[in-house]
């Protein structure tokens, strides 16, 4: 079946709110020709989220987070829930990136409760799975991925998967400037389908998008969207500059 094209940029922690509409309305302006053919995101810090939704506006732009609670309120200094998220305008979340899980203690079963919550609010989660450089060398990818999608997916059910979308991010390849190989990464991803088809139902499974977070940048977007089970792309640094975002979403609009 045909699944839209996302393209998704994580800022990560890189673009201050001053810096914010400029970078928003140079992505909307970039990507014009592609309104309605590409899904189109931004996600940004939290601090940056108003902003981007005032400069977004009218526009094929959407808003998402780079994280959320799972729990709706209460005493948790430092975190964002998913209604302030959805009050502020944001639509979607990234959950699980591999630096959440390296640097702040991210673990399945968090990211699990996470999605869920996200989900349940009306959210899209972006959720992502990946394998480290070492995992990878000791021939433990399949049991890394299908771990991370059990788990992490645990009680998700085939209806919340409108609000899902999956992002393979080989650790080894996230700002290092390697890349897998298309074929790489069309056998993890194809991986991932089949471990959500035995989780969902394989006709749910062929619906949900499945991105690709490591390294794409407009050099090789083409190449990874055309793969049959690539979907879309999370990207980072590229996201931060409008001309090379667009210079993807213009590769999935290609490949759509």
């Amino acid at each position: 079946m045909s699944r839209k094209k996302i393209i998704a940029g994580n800022w990560k922690m890189n673009v201050k709110p001053s810096e914010t509409a400029a970078l928003v309305k140079g992505v909307a302006e970039a990507t014009r020709d592609f309104a309605g053919k590409v899904d189109i995101v931004c996600c940004t810090p939290a601090i940056d989220v108003p902003a981007a939704i005032a400069a977004a506006a009218g526009t094929q732009v959407e808003i998402g987070a780079e994280n959320c609670h799972w729990k709706e309120s209460g005493a948790y200094t430092g975190e964002i829930s998913t209604g302030i998220l959805l009050d502020a305008g944001a639509k979607y979340v990234i959950l699980g990136h591999s630096e959440r899980r390296q640097y702040f203690g991210e673990t399945d079963e968090t990211v699990n409760l996470r999605t869920r919550a996200a989900i349940a609010a009306g959210l899209t989660a972006i959720v992502c799975v990946g394998e480290t450089l070492e995992e990878r060398d000791a021939g433990k990818l399949e049991e890394v991925i299908v771990r991370q999608m059990n788990v992490g997916l645990k009680d998700v059910t085939a209806a919340d998967c409108a609000k899902l979308v999956i992002a393979y991010e080989p650790v080894w390849a996230i700002g290092t400037g390697r890349t897998a190989t298309p074929d790489q990464a069309q056998e993890v991803h194809a991986l991932i389908r089949a471990t959500l088809a035995k989780l969902v139902g394989a006709e749910t499974a062929e619906t949900v998008r499945i991105q690709y977070g490591g390294s794409m940048k407009p050099g090789n977007a083409a190449e990874l969207l055309a793969k049959k089970d690539i979907d879309g792309g999370l990207i980072g640094g590229a996201a931060l500059k409008a001309a090379d975002f667009a210079g993807i979403i213009a590769a999935a609009s290609a490949a759509q």
